[in-house]
């Protein structure tokens, strides 16, 4: 599923290609304020700039030493005399906006913006449990301008298990650019998806306001309060068991495709969390970004890319179409 991005302000984004800074060291013997004291209370009080979490976390990585030997348990109490060094290694987060090569399915890419082919299972901004190997990171080594930019130029996201097409800008004009077009629905998104059950009528528009669902913060649901969002989905086949559909974007809500078909009852086949069950020989949600097209910000020509499924996906696609 795709995420817009509008609103540019990325306070956490720095420039990846700065150097890496000294670790420092910081050594003292126990006296008698701390005897008796556990270690992480110990840190605390030595590096009161740091939180006490972060703190055992580095009491876990190894970066504690008492007289000169490693101490992993936090809960340790420590004695008088006892000579303590501890590493200030930056958290994972700090790491986060760095560069690291990887191999990227480029489509169409000029001086002003870069179109990809994402792969599932890759997660596309740095989050809690994802701090390095995402897009933003590829990006970060792709090209020189991607340190300049908030979320490297990052102007929508696909969630990490949704495969297919993305656009990426290069300069921070055509940035904002690309911004206000998808705010206009002046993008357009097509997705193929694979539906559990047999979806009914052959076309529908779902229109439906998607937010938060209050009762799990990981889960998107459709909500009164929510924001406008919809949908257009057309049948393309279908059999008793499962409905092969192309969805077209008007808004890009978190999660909008798999929230509006679990909405109407039929959650993306291997769509965990929506209800959704695994089969077909898929194990990841069954959504694919298959085409983006838009008027480029800079040249005004018209920009049409398309992204090939997956294996898996093509085969379970193409199992609908068989019976269907």
């Amino acid at each position: 599923m795709t995420t817009d991005l509008p609103d540019l302000e990325d306070a956490g984004l720095h420039d990846g290609n700065e150097a890496e800074a000294d670790v420092e060291t910081r050594a003292w013997v126990i006296d008698m304020a701390d005897h008796g004291q556990r270690l992480d209370k110990v840190l605390v009080r030595h590096a009161p700039e740091f939180s006490r979490s972060h703190l055992q976390a580095l009491v876990e990585r190894g970066a504690v030493s008492v007289d000169g030997q490693p101490l992993s348990q936090a809960s340790r109490k420590l004695r008088l005399g006892q000579a303590v060094a501890l590493q200030l290694l930056p958290t994972e987060q700090a790491q986060a906006f760095h560069p690291q090569p990887m191999e990227l399915r480029v489509l169409h890419e000029d001086a002003h913006l870069v179109v990809l082919d994402k792969p599932a299972g890759l997660v596309v901004h740095p989050a809690p449990g994802h701090w390095s190997g995402t897009l933003l990171n590829g990006l970060l080594a792709h090209h020189a301008g991607a340190s300049t930019l908030p979320r490297a130029g990052i102007v929508h996201r696909l969630d990490m298990d949704t495969s297919g097409v993305m656009v990426v800008a290069k300069t921070l004009a055509t940035m904002n650019a690309l911004v206000q077009a998808i705010a206009a629905r002046e993008v357009q998104r097509l997705y193929r998806a694979i539906a559990v059950g047999r979806v009914e009528p052959d076309l529908q528009d779902i229109d439906a306001p998607v937010g938060r669902d209050p009762r799990s913060r990981i889960r998107m649901a459709v909500l009164a309060s929510g924001k406008p969002s919809r949908t257009t989905v057309q049948v393309v086949a279908r059999t008793t068991a499962h409905s092969a559909l192309e969805c077209r974007l008007h808004t890009g809500r978190t999660h909008q495709i798999r929230v509006h078909l679990a909405h109407r009852g039929h959650p993306l086949v291997a769509d965990r969390l929506y209800g959704g069950t695994a089969s077909l020989g898929l194990e990841r949600q069954a959504l694919h970004a298959h085409r983006l097209q838009f008027r480029h910000p800079v040249t005004g020509t018209e920009i049409a890319c398309e992204a090939p499924p997956s294996p898996d996906f093509e085969l379970a696609w193409k199992a609908v179409h068989a019976v269907g």
